[in-house]
């Protein structure tokens, strides 16, 4: 008999189960669409990250472009000597890939802080948490708003010619984002149960940018190829410098980012859905 019953109400509890967790999928799109109708409150915000990070400075923001126009000036004359490369190729090359790495590694590192950095406001504001990721990727779009000036100085300096290649620069910037977004819910989610995360993530991304063709070009590891394709960041960098520089961006490269977005998503909704209303609790 008891056995029985036990048939019966399995197949029930599992029902329960299910349409759970389908009702905290929809609670945690709800969360992210009603965050994207709030985006006046996070742009502020994240305005406001950037003028705080540089208040009282006589140039401000700016010195987001000088101190990485300085770096990539003089790692472009150390590395372009060392590689024998001529500058006119190599510096254009050098500045693009540096500030799109910028970007990236500001979304991840940024997103690795989402909801630590925003403990005070979590508890009090009554807002989507998703706001704090919005906020932490636009941040990191003003810093690239104002870094791409220096690709643009180089680009101009260097006659590098403009084409109808460069229109893939939109769809490119638009796929990064919408994976910097689900890595700043993501890696905000785990850091702010595992306060170890940020510490090896940023020890990850500070090694992968010596294995990510920035400094270096993807031709100088030819018998390597697999070294380059089985890593994420080339492909991120890869698909916004080429049309940059006036190239194609591969289709294998494009293919690699959507996937990253696939299953980045897929993978962020799972936890997401199941550990949102937690975070409160967590930082």
């Amino acid at each position: 008999m008891t056995s029985n019953t036990s048939n019966i109400q399995s197949p029930l509890l599992q029902q329960l189960s299910h349409g759970l967790e389908l009702e905290q999928l929809k609670k945690a799109w709800r969360d992210i669409l009603e965050g994207w109708r709030r985006r006046e409150l996070w742009a502020t915000l994240g305005l406001h990250d950037i003028r705080q990070r540089y208040r009282r400075s006589t140039l401000g923001p700016f010195w987001i472009t000088i101190s990485m126009g300085v770096m990539v000036f003089a790692l472009g004359l150390l590395y372009g000597q060392i590689f024998g490369q001529e500058l006119h190729d190599y510096l254009p090359f050098l500045a693009a890939g540096f500030v799109i790495w910028g970007l990236v590694s500001a979304m991840i590192l940024g997103g690795c802080t989402t909801f630590i950095s925003a403990e005070g406001m979590i508890r009090q504001l009554n807002a989507p948490v998703s706001i704090y990721a919005y906020r932490e990727v636009w941040t990191a779009v003003i810093a690239f708003a104002h870094n791409i000036w220096i690709f643009v100085a180089v680009a101009w300096w260097y006659d590098v010619g403009l084409s109808w290649n460069a229109l893939w620069v939109l769809p490119a910037i638009a796929i990064l984002l919408i994976n910097g977004f689900w890595m700043a819910l993501f890696f905000g989610l785990l850091s702010a149960r595992f306060r170890d995360v940020p510490l090896i993530i940023g020890s990850i991304v500070q090694v992968l940018f010596f294995l990510t063709p920035v400094i270096w070009r993807p031709e100088m590891l030819p018998d390597r190829a697999l070294l380059l394709e089985l890593n994420p960041f080339y492909h991120m960098v890869e698909i916004l410098r080429a049309p940059m520089l006036g190239h194609t961006p591969s289709l294998s490269n494009w293919l690699a980012v959507l996937l990253i977005a696939v299953v980045g998503w897929g993978v962020t909704l799972f936890f997401y859905s199941a550990y949102r209303w937690r975070i409160a609790y967590w930082v």
